[in-house]
């Protein structure tokens, strides 16, 4: 039976790569608790789903934007609001000041690049 009904279906949706997607998502509908438009005669989801899409008992834009919708994902991105951005820039500038204060005190010998014998361009401060 489901060959027959496979051969009907192909008549209304042509790529059977569609097909499938379509009726496993009737299928899923099914399962969960989806109407019947057809009698069941002891078959299974799938096998139902493909006789409601060869009698176009169903709407298949609606069928579509079902499977669409389900295998959509939306993440949700939590963006901090504005004051917490302030907050976060309060602290940052605060422990970039902390740090340079502490590299003042290390005891840094206060030698500039020139002086330690590397000049600007990358030399090591040799005379030519």
């Amino acid at each position: 039976m489901a060959r027959v009904t496979v051969e009907d279906c192909v008549m209304k949706i042509p790529n059977r790569f569609e097909l499938v997607l379509l009726a496993g998502q009737r299928a899923r509908d099914i399962s969960s608790g989806g109407k019947l438009t057809v009698e069941r005669d002891n078959d299974k989801n799938p096998v139902v789903a493909l006789r409601e899409i060869a009698e176009e008992t169903i709407h298949l834009d609606g069928l579509k934007a079902s499977l669409v919708q389900g295998l959509q994902k939306q993440v949700d991105v939590d963006e901090p609001e504005e004051e917490e951005i302030d907050v976060l820039a309060a602290r940052e500038l605060a422990m970039d000041v902390n740090n340079m204060v502490m590299d003042d005190e290390s005891g840094d010998d206060g030698l500039s690049i020139r002086e330690s014998g590397a000049d600007l361009d990358g030399d090591l401060g040799e005379d030519e």
